[in-house]
């Protein structure tokens, strides 16, 4: 994986990263990105980066399209941005266009939305039961069903709710992940099946290393994203990041590596003990080709 600290990445991969044409079968084409990644001294001046992020991304998708699309991950530092959107005496909730907002989910665990490690519930006490959000415009994947039915009720609902046609693949308008010790993302796990997933939406996905089942979106999923960004933070996230991002390519074992999205652009909000690895820890870009 070639990469500089300089310069924007030029050209476009017709097939996401990964992925490979019938007439290239077995060659591995990772797309050219522009990796951006801004640094903040401390998790709470991450959180407020993100929760920047996330206003300015609603506000300019609902005048562009008139509606707001943004898929939303668990974490500690996507709780403190859901806080601070909430928080009508902060910078962000007036922005925040809600009733042009519709809020969905990167993955799940399969719990029901009560549950303790629901993604759905800590979103809902963080941010959902304190804002204006319609409740029709709220579509959490329903965690306590089949892991299969699950996933398959949430792709139905995203062609409903992007008025997909056949192979067509949802835009959503800002994408937020996180990224595991592991080198995962959503709920792609090293070694698991939806790692070759690149014709569904949303899978349910077997995760041995953890004994249970997550529900997921897809990479292509995620890669077709407007704006796709990762919020990071801490010590213990600095080797892996710096691995996905400067180490050789292998999303098998390091699937974040995944996430080259369409638009040639990728954002990552850290803070300074998660970017200590990187060649400019105060901040700076990276072409990956």
């Amino acid at each position: 994986m070639k990469n500089n600290s300089k310069g924007h990445g030029k050209g476009k991969s017709r097939f996401p990263m990964g992925m490979t044409s019938k007439r290239d079968k077995g060659k591995n084409v990772p797309r050219p990105v522009l990796v951006t990644y801004r640094v903040w001294p401390t998790p709470a001046e991450v959180a407020a980066g993100a929760a920047e992020l996330f206003a300015a991304s609603a506000a300019a998708a609902g005048e562009a399209r008139g509606v707001a699309r943004v898929a939303v991950s668990g974490g500690t530092t996507p709780k403190a941005m859901f806080a601070l959107l909430a928080d009508r005496g902060a910078p962000y909730f007036a922005r925040v266009p809600w009733a042009k907002l519709h809020l969905f989910w990167v993955d799940e665990r399969c719990v029901g939305p009560t549950d303790a490690e629901s993604n759905y519930r800590m979103t809902n006490e963080a941010m959902l039961s304190k804002v204006p959000l319609p409740a029709e415009q709220i579509h959490r994947m329903e965690g306590e069903l089949d892991p299969e039915i699950a996933a398959s009720q949430y792709e139905a609902l995203l062609r409903t709710e992007f008025r997909l046609e056949g192979a067509e693949t949802p835009v959503f308008d800002l994408v937020l992940l996180g990224m595991g010790d592991d080198g995962h993302t959503a709920s792609l796990f090293p070694h698991t099946a939806a790692l070759h997933e690149q014709e569904r939406i949303v899978v349910a996905n077997h995760v041995p290393q953890k004994e249970t089942w997550r529900v997921t979106l897809t990479w292509p999923v995620i890669d077709a994203g407007r704006e796709v960004a990762f919020l990071i933070e801490g010590a213990a996230k600095a080797q892996v990041l710096d691995d996905v991002l400067l180490g050789a390519y292998d999303p098998e074992a390091k699937p974040s590596q995944l996430i080259r999205p369409v638009s040639g652009k990728l954002t990552f909000l850290l803070d300074a003990a998660a970017a200590a690895m990187l060649p400019e820890p105060s901040g700076g870009t990276l072409e990956l080709s």
